[in-house]
């Protein structure tokens, strides 16, 4: 098979889902297609997948190209993580908001940083759909690029392209919780729906018994559980569900936690360890810069630093001999249960509603429970979700859709709402606040949004 990757100088993400491909023996035959605007960056992915295939002996080829053409024409997967504009876009969709008094933490997927991320990228996305259509128009696209719901939504609506959005906060929460239990992960089963980095686990269960209480009891009783995810903790206790993604993210995404510098500095940490929690003062005497408590801790800086060193930073990785063990992101496990031995996989993914949720909006972008198999791709019906937690989700699916229309009508009006909307925004600041930020989100972005200047 052909499967090509479509923003392929993400280094350490395309390397780890060509390594988590080629571990699979059916798919290790196959044609490695690697597409990315900047060659310098396509050059050090090649030679980081050559590395692979030398190391494990593949009989697979690679292929790089700046043809996005030549990359999708007679692809049987394609796999997209891109990002439109840089750093200095990036952050004026964190500092804007910042200036008005509305503190965004990581800002890729709700309220005006991530509306206004998603107007820069859903015309690039769209694009790469209609190209799928012409060169590969039975291809199963993959789909990680960020914000999920509302470019996944875009593709799912005014395409005919099969796409499925892909996120790792369902397995990595759900190992989390195991972890905090004690359990191995073969004594997990839980099923989990909603919408991306707000998805509830509704079950959660340990050799078929209900695990929340095991849970619950490790987050009152230590420290240093409580701490490692205090926003996400606070919630459970509150609303009976785990969500899914981290504090830093949850955070941003309803009104309770970010509206003053001080419910930050008390409430908004995301330790990685539990011996994290020892070292909270630390953490703390950083929110006057910004910092996102945490492993999100001063995102920008971290982006900017990164570039400065990423050079020296890919030469070393590709001179290292390289890991090639299996690891728990979907994608490879989707294909090879389509295209290679058959071996049937479930898997959360971003998919229209249609019904399988039955109390949020039908034309949304939902993340649910899918089965893959030789058969195709088969959606759990979920039914209804908890009112409370169905009115949470429901507010932001709303948001979403008023995004996607907005992009495709150029509709001022209708993006101005959608923040109004937002759960956070609107508890921090009033409408003629939102206004004027909004107005200057767009003159920050005018050379990616023509649609809105004419």
């Amino acid at each position: 098979m052909k499967i090509t990757f479509v923003g392929a100088g993400s280094f350490i993400f395309t390397r780890r889902f060509i390594t988590d491909i080629l571990t699979f023996e059916a798919l290790q035959d196959a044609t490695l297609t690697l597409f990315d605007i900047n060659e310098e960056r396509l050059g050090f992915i090649k030679q980081g997948v050559e590395r692979i295939l030398e190391t494990g002996h593949y009989p697979a080829k690679v292929e790089a190209t700046l043809d996005r053409k030549a990359a999708l024409e007679g692809a049987d997967a394609v796999i997209i993580s891109i990002l439109q504009g840089g750093i200095e876009v990036w952050r004026k969709d964190i500092e804007i908001p910042k200036k008005y008094g509305l503190n965004i933490s990581v800002g890729d997927s709700m309220g005006p940083s991530g509306n206004f991320r998603a107007l820069r990228t859903i015309p690039v996305m769209l694009d790469i759909a209609h190209d799928i259509e012409r060169y590969c128009p039975n291809a199963l696209v993959l789909n990680y690029t960020n914000p999920m719901s509302m470019l996944s939504g875009a593709v799912q609506k005014y395409t005919r392209v099969n796409l499925i959005g892909l996120c790792h906060s369902v397995q990595g929460t759900s190992e989390m919780l195991a972890k905090w239990i004690g359990a191995p992960m073969n004594e997990i089963s839980y099923v989990c729906a909603g919408i991306n980095h707000q998805a509830w686990f509704l079950e959660y269960k340990r050799n078929g018994k209900d695990a929340y209480p095991e849970v619950m009891q490790a987050i009152e009783s230590r420290p240093g559980v409580y701490y490692q995810e205090q926003v996400r903790n606070e919630m459970f206790k509150k609303f009976g569900y785990y969500v899914t993604e981290s504090s830093s993210h949850n955070s941003e995404y309803n009104p309770w936690f970010r509206k003053t510098e001080e419910d930050i500095k008390n409430l908004c940490h995301n330790y990685e360890t539990e011996e994290g929690w020892a070292h909270r003062n630390e953490s703390v005497k950083y929110a006057d810069k910004g910092w996102n408590y945490g492993r999100y801790a001063n995102t920008l800086i971290y982006y900017e630093s990164r570039e400065g060193h990423w050079r020296e930073s890919i030469r070393e990785s590709i001179a290292e001999t390289p890991d090639l063990k299996r690891g728990n992101e979907y994608a490879a496990y989707i294909l090879n249960a389509l295209f290679g031995d058959g071996t049937m996989v479930s898997f959360n993914g971003n998919i229209l509603n249609n019904g399988v949720i039955s109390n949020l909006p039908q034309n949304a972008c939902v993340e649910v429970p899918i089965i893959a198999s030789k058969a195709g791709l088969q959606p759990v019906r979920i039914g209804k979700l908890p009112d409370h937690l169905a009115l949470l989700n429901g507010i932001h699916c709303q948001c979403h859709n008023m995004i996607v229309d907005a992009c495709m009508e150029g509709d001022r009006e209708k993006v101005f709402r959608a923040c109004c909307m937002d759960p956070l925004t609107g508890a921090c600041l009033t409408l003629d606040e939102i206004q004027t930020m909004v107005d200057e989100m767009f003159e920050a972005n005018r050379e990616f949004l023509p649609q809105f200047f004419r």
